[in-house]
């Protein structure tokens, strides 16, 4: 039975090959071992991840010993995972308080995150993880904040477009990303766009960076543009919604499947059971804005956000 390995799991390899810390190669095992796909074709492959795992594990704590540098991992929930980096004061940690709601330390003074504080953002019928991280600077980085990067699913680089540094601080946290083998952030957040001046600042730096980075102007104090933020991370995810219904019956349009984009009838079928891809004979597609289709589709028919599949045995 072939492996199906998806492009989640194939990254999360390419990380683990480019590992050059115990640390970060537990974190790219323990990517690789939750994205894996769960089926007999799988099952050996899923055997040596577990006992590489242990091993980095074993291999790790004798190494590291009393001196190593704190290791966290933060376990993912919801739907996606997203890691929330940028310099000291850009108001990462307001608006995990805004999206979500944790209530992390939010302060005027800098580097008042010390520890990943994860928060649930929902975004219509999912939710999504965001995960706050202490600042990266060129005074100080927590040097386990790389770990947390490579085990999220994406990272949305915050900063504050009116400090008179931020191309400074954008720069160091991207040579930070590079020389780690960590890809740069897709979605560059300027913050604190209510305050004086900061439209102009902000059309400077999307000007600047506009190329790189897909530039959203919020502000987690007067909550401008954050609905626009929660569509930007669920688009960077990548996420597929997909519904299931019984034939002759409406499907429960609250409680969807999550897949990636790229995944297949077959990898939505899986998600319903274990053994269910390998036993139904055909789908029927629908669409939640339409009552009249129900086309028959192969099982490595891509799906699309929002289909509704209905299986039959």
């Amino acid at each position: 039975m072939p492996a199906n390995l998806t492009p989640e799991y194939m990254h999360a390899e390419r990380e683990y090959k480019s590992a050059r810390t115990p640390g970060e190669k537990i974190a790219a095992l323990e990517r690789m071992l939750s994205t894996v796909p769960k089926h007999k074709g799988t099952e050996k492959l899923q055997a040596d991840l577990k006992r590489r795992l242990s091993q980095a594990r074993k291999e790790s704590q004798k190494k590291g010993g009393a001196h190593s540098a704190p290791f966290y991992l933060v376990e993912k929930e919801g739907a996606g995972q997203v890691a929330l980096l940028g310099p000291p004061n850009s108001g990462k940690s307001q608006l995990l308080g805004a999206l979500t709601h944790a209530r992390p330390e939010v302060a005027d003074y800098p580097f008042t995150t010390r520890l990943p504080t994860p928060g649930m953002m929902p975004y219509e019928n999912v939710q999504i993880q965001l995960v706050d991280l202490p600042a990266v600077s060129p005074e100080y980085s927590e040097p386990w904040i790389p770990q947390v990067i490579r085990n999220a699913h994406a990272a949305v680089l915050v900063v504050d477009s009116g400090d008179g540094a931020v191309l400074d601080q954008i720069e160091f946290i991207e040579k930070t990303l590079d020389e780690r083998g960590l890809p740069r952030p897709a979605l560059l957040v300027a913050n604190k766009v209510d305050a004086a001046g900061a439209a102009d600042s902000f059309a400077a730096l999307e000007d600047l960076y506009g190329g790189r980075y897909r530039c959203l102007a919020v502000s987690a104090a007067t909550g401008q543009n954050l609905d626009r933020l929660a569509r930007a991370i669920f688009d960077l995810l990548g996420i597929v919604r997909v519904y299931t219904k019984a034939p002759g019956k409406k499907a429960d349009l609250g409680s969807p499947f999550i897949l990636r984009r790229g995944q297949t009838v077959q990898d939505a079928a899986r998600l319903v059971h274990k053994d269910f891809a390998d036993q139904f004979k055909f789908a029927r597609l629908f669409h939640a804005s339409a009552d009249r289709d129900g086309l028959m589709v192969e099982r490595q028919h891509v799906v699309k956000d929002e289909d509704i599949l209905e299986f039959h045995i």
